[in-house]
């Protein structure tokens, strides 16, 4: 498995993609709207968990009953055991070889303390922040009526009580991201049988990146969905390191609405012959029935995403 870079875009409409714990889309210090790497990766944990009960997903909530029927969510140590059986009597290496047969721990990697046991693990994939390069994105607040009083207030309250929905009218989130196989090596190296990254690791990633934000519809995530996606895959031994590709990808919208994505001046840096020669190949996914891409080049494998 070759070195990749690349962005994944993902359209907000009339939803919060990632809330911080006031409910408002996430801010920086400035006020600029952006998403978090574990918003983007839980949606593709999800997908992983239903499309396929042999996926193993380590890093997510689930539930059990406790000793008096209350429903409760797992230590990672109940967790891990839930999938691989008992931490107890394992050695450090088992349950490396435990850890990487869970395809987030494969993708993303993994940090896992739990007994004697202290092992880190840096993911084969790395996110950035999905900065929202839309500027004209503002937060809204809806007012939502609940059909029931407020139970602490029973005593004093005469009419229902009142919530609230927070969304943004719009965003676009571009999120850089790099699939370094070589993160392994120290574990492969290491560990007999052990595998590292492999191309289906990557095609489980890649699926993800292309449909998981659609596919995850709930009440806050209704209105997210994946509207580009940038893949730059290196040539087997390259020596190619890039940095953040984001920075390079500019939003707009034309006169009559439609998203423009202009990838002009990540194309220039891409057609630098030093770098096209260590390239070897760019995909691209857009939705052309609400997107033009602006810049793309004629090497370019450019797909529908939809």
């Amino acid at each position: 498995m070759n070195r990749v870079y690349g962005v994944i875009g993902i359209k907000s409409r009339m939803a919060n993609w990632n809330a911080d714990f006031t409910g408002r889309p996430k801010t920086t210090s400035d006020g600029s709207i952006f998403g978090s790497d574990k918003a983007f990766k839980y949606p593709i944990k999800k997908m992983w968990e239903s499309e396929d009960k042999n996926n193993k997903v380590l890093y997510i909530k689930s539930y059990k009953k406790d000793e008096k029927g209350n429903i409760q969510a797992r230590t990672l140590a109940e967790r891990f055991e839930q999938l691989f059986g008992p931490i107890k009597g394992k050695s450090k290496q088992e349950i490396v070889k435990d850890l990487f047969s869970a395809i987030d721990v494969k993708n993303f990697g993994a940090t896992f303390a739990e007994g004697s046991n202290n092992i880190s693990i840096t993911g084969a994939v790395q996110i950035g922040q999905g900065l929202n390069k839309y500027e004209e994105s503002s937060v809204e607040i809806q007012d939502i009526l609940s059909p029931f009083v407020d139970a602490t207030k029973k005593d004093t309250a005469q009419n229902t009580s009142i919530g609230k929905k927070i969304v943004s009218n719009e965003a676009h989130y571009f999120y850089p991201f790099s699939v370094n196989p070589e993160n392994y090596d120290i574990y492969t190296n290491e560990i007999d049988e052990l595998e590292g990254y492999t191309r289906e690791d990557y095609e489980k990633f890649k699926k993800g990146c292309l449909i998981a934000a659609t596919a995850y519809n709930t009440n806050s995530k209704m209105g997210c969905e994946n509207e580009f996606a940038l893949f730059v895959e290196c040539k087997e031994e390259s020596k190619l390191y890039l940095a953040n590709l984001d920075q390079y990808i500019e939003f707009k919208k034309n006169e009559k609405g439609k998203d423009i994505i202009d990838i002009s001046k990540l194309e220039e840096i891409l057609g630098e012959e030093k770098v096209k020669e260590e390239i070897e190949k760019v995909e691209i996914y857009y939705n052309s029935y609400t997107t033009e891409l602006i810049g793309a080049k004629d090497r370019d494998v450019i797909k529908e995403l939809f």
